[in-house]
């Protein structure tokens, strides 16, 4: 730890390990393992905690001071293979499975490599120099041109895998907004290659990368970190388990342990540490829902007192509800909120058991990655049928009985489970990922404006279902969830309206008042994070951090890809001018327009909205192919989203072509009439879910008139 406590010892081996640096998301290791008589050194790579050794050199000779690419695909470092005082630097593919490549060619030394965090600089030291002494030299970083020396493919992502993808620079699109450019980059980006486009992996590497080609051909300038395209921020990308986890059954006075990812594996969003000896109780299926139209109130622990205690519970729902009760009851039989339940019951931990009616194939829960999101503090297990089945017999009930009769819908009373015990001790350790945003900037003039327009649209979507929540029916588990309309429909429409801006500037018919930035966030289904890092981080031109004085509004494009009946536009009521700008802007298009006030939506508005700035979202609605597999580049609407992406793109001109900015409207979070039988707890806060490794919870936001902001709460 940074403070000097919790050591770990990484290497164990015979003779000299050092000088260990960490990949850029902080997932691997690499250092210089010496022989041992100390002649020759060889580098190695391994995970954070020791595990996956792996030797990827093997020249014989002083090969030492290794130091990741930020992509983490490839290494630079020194070596001295032209004779012991002629030291030169070489590049190695991160896998070791190609030979080293020579990169520098000086007599002397050259070592001590180490680059920007961009990846498009080197450092390094060199004694190339009149006297001879060793200085620092830096150098302009060719990182294409390093992945062909090393025989990789793709542009400062993992290794792409298919050098097939279209590339947005060799395609023909025309200035005008039209269907075909649409479906061009609809299908690109929900193609198999991007693999659903999951934040921090190879497809969202991918995606990324045709966005940022996208823009340059386009004519964009690049508005990223140090002058490039990306804006790159740090997430937990998952979570792994840690050593010593540990799970006691205590029947009758007799202590068992049970077996780790066998008899029981902890959930991802579990807390951790050792957990006291405590009682079991059975809450059927863990599911507090109110009563809602045909629909009655259910409630798992009537009758129970659960306090200090292990709730024993079902994983999903009823089984044999109709359709659309299950699909009411759906969010109240997420794991997270019955975790939130339990311990608001006063619970000592929950676990979870997926029981024989259940079609699944694994009984235990996967411990996925839960990216982007902290843990909690309540210890939350799954166990397998078997071990419920013992737990359940101490009270002499059937694990098969008790899960049929609640699959007809009725909650029954639970039970508390004489003479058994459970204590724990349960270790996670996160893993650290890479996203990045893509920014292009259209100024008004040579240089940038104080003042922005911002449109947007995410590009990252839900990669094959795995760690992030899939709609998919089992059987097709695990596919791709290309994500054409959620979100590669907006992110079409984001350069369709670019292109069409850049070409209507060059034209002379865009009189700027204010620079446009085009963003395509990424880590929008984890929690905003790309957009919520933006806000936190664009700086004005003087280097004074804050968003008030810089983004006039912002523009959403998120699931604009299946008009139907109606284009929903969200967020009308964070600014006076909104209905009457779209009243206006839409006469020549002639969209059916359903305006919508709530100004807290959960997309990535709401990352803009926090810090005072007008926002509206374009929107089309969820549909039965929302985060499933099925949600194709063929079921696109494209007639309706070109009409969509014109009205956007007639917007954001109306705003950059303005010299008064849109005044902001802070509005009151809206509250549901409830009978008191019914009624929820409200605090009115909204989590930063980027911020997990504090202690608490991060707050970015409270809801205008809610008991926070009342009581004095702030971000």
């Amino acid at each position: 730890d940074a403070d000097g406590g919790g050591v770990q010892r990484l290497t164990d081996s015979p003779g000299y390990d050092g000088g260990p640096f960490f990949s850029a998301d902080g997932s691997r290791i690499v250092w210089r393992r010496f022989d041992e008589k100390g002649v020759t050194a060889e580098i190695w790579t391994m995970c954070s905690d020791g595990s996956e050794k792996r030797q990827v050199t093997n020249m014989g000779v002083m090969s030492w001071a290794p130091f990741f690419h930020p992509s983490g695909d490839y290494i630079v470092f020194a070596n001295n293979a032209h004779g012991f005082g002629n030291f030169e630097l070489y590049l190695v593919d991160a896998s070791g499975e190609r030979d080293p490549v020579r990169i520098t060619d000086s007599e002397g030394f050259d070592g001590l490599p180490v680059f920007s965090p961009d990846g498009r600089r080197l450092a390094w030291s060199s004694s190339r120099t009149t006297d001879k002494k060793a200085q620092i030299f830096v150098a302009d970083w060719n990182d294409r041109a390093a992945r062909a020396l090393l025989g990789l493919t793709g542009n400062g992502s993992r290794a792409a895998p298919a050098a097939d993808l279209p590339d947005a620079s060799a395609q023909a699109t025309i200035p005008e907004i039209s269907s075909e450019d649409l479906r061009l980059h609809v299908t690109t980006l929900a193609s198999d290659p991007m693999q659903g486009r999951l934040t921090g992996t190879e497809g969202a590497g991918l995606a990324t990368d045709y966005v940022a080609n996208a823009m340059a051909t386009i004519g964009l300038q690049p508005a990223g970190d140090m002058g490039g395209w990306f804006q790159r921020y740090g997430f937990t990308s998952g979570v792994a388990l840690a050593g010593g986890n540990r799970l006691v059954l205590d029947r009758g006075g007799l202590a068992v342990g049970l077996g780790i990812d066998e008899d029981w594996r902890p959930l991802a969003f579990s807390g951790t540490g050792p957990v006291d000896p405590a009682g079991v109780v059975f809450a059927g299926y863990g599911i507090v829902a109110p009563g809602e139209g045909e629909y009655p109130a259910y409630d798992s622990y009537t009758g129970l007192d659960v306090t200090g205690k292990w709730v024993l519970a079902f994983r999903y729902l009823p089984e044999d509800l109709a359709p659309a009760h299950r699909q009411y009851l759906h969010e109240y039989a997420e794991l997270r909120f019955k975790a939130m339940v339990a311990r608001d019951k006063g619970a000592r931990g929950l676990v979870l058991v997926s029981g024989p009616t259940s079609q699944v194939k694994s009984r235990l829960i996967p411990l996925a990655s839960e990216a982007g999101a902290g843990g909690g503090s309540l210890p939350v297990i799954s166990i397998t049928d078997a071990v419920a089945a013992q737990l359940l017999a101490a009270a002499d009930k059937d694990l098969t009985s008790l899960q049929k009769g609640l699959d007809k819908g009725e909650a029954q009373t639970g039970f508390a489970i004489p003479g058994v015990g459970l204590s724990a001790d349960i270790r996670l350790t996160k893993r650290q990922g890479i996203g990045r945003n893509v920014l292009g900037r259209l100024s008004a003039d040579d240089v940038p404006a104080d003042a922005l327009v911002v449109v947007g649209a995410h590009v990252d979507h839900i990669g094959r279902g795995t760690d992030i929540e899939s709609r998919n029916e089992d059987a097709t588990a695990g596919e791709i969830h290309p994500g054409a309309d959620d979100n590669a429909s907006g992110v079409a429409a984001l350069l369709e309206i670019a292109e069409e801006l850049k070409s209507r500037k060059e034209a002379g018919q865009l009189d700027l008042k204010h620079d446009l930035l085009f963003a395509a966030w990424t880590g929008e289904e984890l929690g905003r994070l790309g957009s919520g890092h933006f806000v936190k981080t664009f700086a004005r031109r003087d280097g004074e951090p804050g968003m008030d004085p810089l983004v006039l509004a912002y523009l959403n494009l998120d699931m604009v890809g299946r008009l139907d009946k109606q284009l929903y536009v969200q967020a009308v009521g964070s600014s006076s001018i909104w209905r009457s700008e779209l009243e206006r802007r839409n006469a020549p298009v002639g969209l059916p327009l359903r305006l919508q006030e709530d100004t807290y939506l959960p997309t990535d508005t709401m990352s803009f909205y926090l810090q005072g700035i007008p926002v509206l979202s374009f929107f089309t609605g969820t549909h039965a192919d929302y985060n499933t597999s099925r949600d194709t580049a063929e079921r696109i609407n494209y007639e309706g989203l070109t009409k969509i992406t014109r009205l956007a793109g007639l917007l954001a001109s109306g705003l950059a072509t303005t010299e008064e900015a849109p005044g902001f409207l802070a509005r009151d979070r809206p509250r549901t009439e409830a009978s008191r039988a019914n009624l929820r707890a409200y605090l009115g806060t909204i989590p930063d879910y980027a911020e997990s490794d504090i202690k608490g919870v991060m707050i970015n936001g409270v809801a205008k008139g809610g008991p926070a902001e009342q009581g004095g709460m702030q971000a």
